[in-house]
């Protein structure tokens, strides 16, 4: 999509700090981290969001997953939050579907600050 950020970047139009690409996704550092280390795992495929996944899109989410745990793996993350916002009204801002990883948190007090569901 032309006017969409995140597919920019997968174009290799506009930079980022990519940490993992293969053939069906892409990962790099969030431009406005909201934990120590922020990744956003997105798929190459222009999806807006959760909301608009069809019954040919069965595989997109468990690879999404799979990459975020290359990703955590890679970073050396012993623990992580994964997150996806969806809908304006959820949180998303970007609409391409994507997933935030957070992590790097080593202080306890920064870990009994962040938010639990």
């Amino acid at each position: 999509m032309a006017d969409c950020v995140f597919c920019k970047i997968i174009n290799k139009e506009i930079p980022a700090e990519i940490i993992y690409e293969d053939n069906e996704m892409i990962a790099f550092k969030d431009i406005n981290p909201s934990a120590p280390l922020h990744y956003l795992i997105v798929p190459k495929e222009h999806i807006q969001s959760i909301m608009s996944l069809e019954n040919n899109h069965g595989e997109i989410i468990s690879k999404i997953i799979f990459t975020a745990k290359k990703v955590a793996e890679k970073a050396g993350l012993k623990g992580y939050k994964l997150v996806f916002n969806v809908g304006r009204e959820g949180g998303q801002i970007i609409n391409h579907l994507h997933l935030h990883l957070l992590g790097g948190w080593t202080k306890q007090s920064d870990i009994d600050l962040m938010p639990h569901p």
